[in-house]
């Protein structure tokens, strides 16, 4: 650690921002805008639930899930805690791959052939675009199959929403297929209209438990939350994030949306280590350029 660094006490971080205090102001940037983890109460009971379906007994009809919050409430980000929990590996024998939980995209539309290239893709699978649609399933039921996919994982199941009814029904249909034949739970994530999309078909509705993301209030608990984040970045000084007048106006800015709590925190961040005031208090908060979700959607009228 840097002269600096070792004469001052940095015990408002924790060990690796402490670590990252010695590196260049760029390096701290980089760490900064990269994505960690923050276990808040309601993620670990997601994840507990996404653990208990992981290890269901194989049936018929599986028990599936759907994730529900606005967008950047942090649903992503729990699936892809999840995925880095259960990392593909390979199998003793030598004789393939293992994907505890295979993590996917929902196509813009619903569209079953775009679907199954998009699980293909993601299991680095080779397959013509163009290939029929039963093609691609065969492909797709063989390879997950053979790689001992448990769980898949919807993001943005929402979009199917983007197409007709007709199609909509047989998108959900292609889910529910998925699930039965491979007997593996489904796990979705989406807006509540992904909840309004499955009720549209009453067997997905009876198995897919939804699981809610609120936003966070201005309370114990958010103020809570902004002490984690302020043990993980790198700033010389102590932010006091979980102060009531600087915590408000956080909350204000994110209207309570984890996902933009952490944009926020990283733009004021920038902006303190360029400044050299290295610490988030109310100054940097109004000096940052930051719209909040309201404002972005009036200017997109």
């Amino acid at each position: 650690m840097t002269s600096k660094a070792s004469a001052q006490s940095y015990e408002h971080l924790n060990e690796e921002a402490q670590y990252q205090l010695s590196r260049s102001n760029q390096e701290r940037i980089d760490y900064i805008q990269s994505s960690r983890w923050i276990g808040y109460p309601k993620a670990k009971e997601v994840l507990g639930r996404m653990e208990d379906l992981l290890v269901y007994p194989k049936k018929h009809r599986m028990p599936c899930m759907l994730i529900v919050g606005d967008s950047n409430s942090g649903k992503t980000m729990i699936a892809e805690r999840f995925s880095d929990l259960h990392p593909a590996y390979e199998r003793e024998d030598g004789e393939g791959v293992v994907i505890p939980a295979l993590f996917i995209q929902s196509p813009p539309t619903p569209s079953e052939s775009r679907l199954y290239s998009n699980i293909l893709t993601k299991m680095f699978a080779p397959f013509r675009p163009s290939d029929t649609t039963d093609k691609k399933h065969h492909q797709v039921m063989t390879i997950m199959a053979a790689c001992n996919v448990k769980m898949l994982i919807i993001d943005e199941i929402h979009s199917l929403l983007a197409g007709p009814l007709d199609k909509q029904r047989i998108f959900l249909s292609v889910i529910r297929n998925l699930s039965n034949e491979l007997k593996i739970p489904i796990v979705g994530l989406g807006t509540k209209d992904a909840l309004r999309a499955v009720k549209t078909d009453p067997q997905l509705d009876n198995r897919f438990k939804p699981s809610l993301l609120p936003r966070w209030e201005m309370d114990t608990d958010f103020r809570r939350l902004l002490a984690s984040f302020e043990r993980m970045i790198p700033l010389s000084n102590r932010s006091n994030l979980k102060g009531k007048a600087v915590a408000q106006k956080i909350h204000f800015m994110s209207e309570g949306l984890l996902g933009e709590v952490s944009d926020i925190l990283v733009e004021a961040s920038i902006y303190a280590i360029n400044t050299g005031l290295e610490k988030i208090d109310l100054d940097v908060l109004n000096q940052i350029s930051y719209e909040s979700p309201k404002e972005r959607k009036k200017g997109q009228r």
